[in-house]
């Protein structure tokens, strides 16, 4: 076979002359440092002989460097970006990896190993390698490390395999000695505590507002020592005898809105760059915030500008402790009486709420039985704890209050519990109040009422002991 003689093209129809003989292309495939060469020449001949055209690929790469630095600067990254040193002896000189050992800074003194890693990244020669609590900052770092190990030229230059401690171990019978992987997985996912499921909403009776406030007509039943119903009696007559007249006593509760509100701030870049949806995270923790401290009001608040807990109730019934009980205890006797005061009609409706503190009362709490006693709530534990006392759900929440205290375990029935809802949760963001500082405030609004409507606990027909739908046990200390 007649040897092919390949000449360098001087011209761009050259060069498209060269590429569709076959034979041409197949020998230059076949010697790929001799394609390179040719390339390298075309590219200088080309560049020698167009002026413009230099100035042009010149003036491209600057501005394709000026716009990295941009996306860098965007990104969070200061520092000052410079394109390789590429001097007259060396502008065409990639080497035999295809471009990865840029020879450029070879046996250039002024540079360590370490500096002419970071020249293979592009930054500055001087920058350290950064790199957070041990994880790589920037890819570059990445590279930076794997160059040190794996090209046989670092090799030479003192650097024996990868010395990072960031790098890991590709083949566990190798230890350190045995590669590497790459960094490790950064997951767009963020941990949170989870936010108690609310209690009282999903149970009590709630209402919507279509003003400020609304009144609710109500039947005040304090007493069935004579009559119910406030007020309404019937009378065993003889026959033709005179019939008495008797009528319900009727009342109002009020519920006036109030305002539950959040705020927060977010920088744009933040809204921008986040791996995670920021506005939609913050629709989700905040939505779930309002839910929590409603729920903390209808079982704390004291009104005024806020609901009216159970706490506070009016009808509320405090369980006095038991004679010589200690302090910051709960003893069965106390569930027996307060489970006792519960309205009679609420029993089937009623639950008890506990502080997580009470647990460890309820799965020690004895019955006495003469001289001995056994376990009453928690028995050997072995399918775990009960999940009801005396045959009613029972709920831990941390916002009860803590041992001791009045507040510490609820015994109630929901349903007696009003909720007026004037507006649902309302979410808006706004790019202008912080248009000075590049920041979009979110905020976050709910309005709404909440209180029990019985104003007082009730008297029964027969005994001195009154009954409400809202029990506590009274301060033990």
């Amino acid at each position: 076979m007649a040897e092919i003689t390949l000449t360098v093209p001087d011209s761009a129809e050259g060069l498209q002359d060269l590429l569709n003989d076959e034979a041409k292309v197949r020998a230059l495939m076949l010697n790929p440092d001799g394609m390179k060469e040719m390339a390298t020449k075309y590219a200088q001949q080309i560049a020698a002989n167009d002026p413009d055209l230099a100035k042009q690929g010149k003036e491209a790469i600057e501005a394709g460097f000026k716009s990295f630095q941009e996306q860098l600067e965007d990104n969070g990254y200061t520092g000052n970006l410079k394109r390789p040193p590429m001097g007259a002896n060396t502008p065409n000189q990639m080497g035999k990896n295809g471009g990865h050992d840029l020879p450029w800074f070879r046996g250039t003194t002024s540079l360590t190993a370490a500096q002419q890693l970071h020249a293979l990244a592009i930054y500055e020669p001087e920058s350290p390698v950064a790199h957070l609590d041990g994880i790589f900052e920037r890819m570059a770092n990445f590279y930076q490390s794997v160059a040190a190990g794996t090209d046989p030229y670092w090799f030479g230059q003192g650097l024996k395999g990868v010395t990072d401690a960031r790098m890991k171990a590709l083949n566990e019978s190798q230890g350190d000695q045995g590669g590497f992987l790459v960094p490790e997985e950064f997951r767009v996912q963020l941990l949170s505590l989870a936010l108690e499921a609310s209690i009282m909403r999903p149970r009590s009776m709630v209402i919507p507002m279509t003003t400020m406030s609304l009144r609710i007509p109500t039947i005040r039943d304090s007493s069935h020592a004579t009559t119910v119903w406030g007020g309404i009696q019937a009378y065993w007559v003889p026959e033709s005898g005179s019939l008495t007249a008797s009528e319900p006593t009727f009342s109002q509760v009020q519920l006036d809105a109030k305002k539950l509100t959040g705020l927060t701030r977010v920088t744009n870049e933040q809204l921008r760059d986040s791996a995670i949806a920021m506005e939609a995270l913050l629709n989700r923790l905040f939505g779930q915030a309002i839910a929590y401290f409603e729920d903390d009001a209808f079982i704390n608040g004291v009104g005024g500008g806020q609901p009216i807990g159970i706490l506070n109730a009016d009808a509320l019934i405090s369980i006095s402790k038991e004679t010589a009980q200690a302090s910051t205890t709960i003893v069965w006797e106390n569930l027996i009486k307060a489970y006792a005061r519960m309205l009679p009609a609420s029993l089937g409706n009623a639950i008890w709420i506990a502080h997580p503190d009470v647990f460890p009362q309820l799965a020690t709490m004895a019955l006495s039985v003469g001289v001995g006693g056994s376990a009453v709530w928690l028995s050997q534990g072995a399918a775990g704890p009960p999940s009801t006392i005396l045959g009613r759900p029972v709920f831990f929440s941390e916002k009860c209050q803590t041992l001791g205290t009045a507040g510490d375990i609820y015994f109630i029935d929901p349903s007696y519990y009003l909720i007026g809802d004037r507006m649902s949760l309302e979410v808006a963001s706004s790019m202008h109040t912080r248009f000075t500082s590049d920041e979009t405030e979110f905020r976050f609004i709910e309005r709404l009422d909440g209180k029990p409507w019985l104003d007082t606990a009730l008297t029964p027909r027969n005994g001195s002991n009154t009954f409400s739908p809202f029990i506590n046990l009274a301060v033990r200390s």
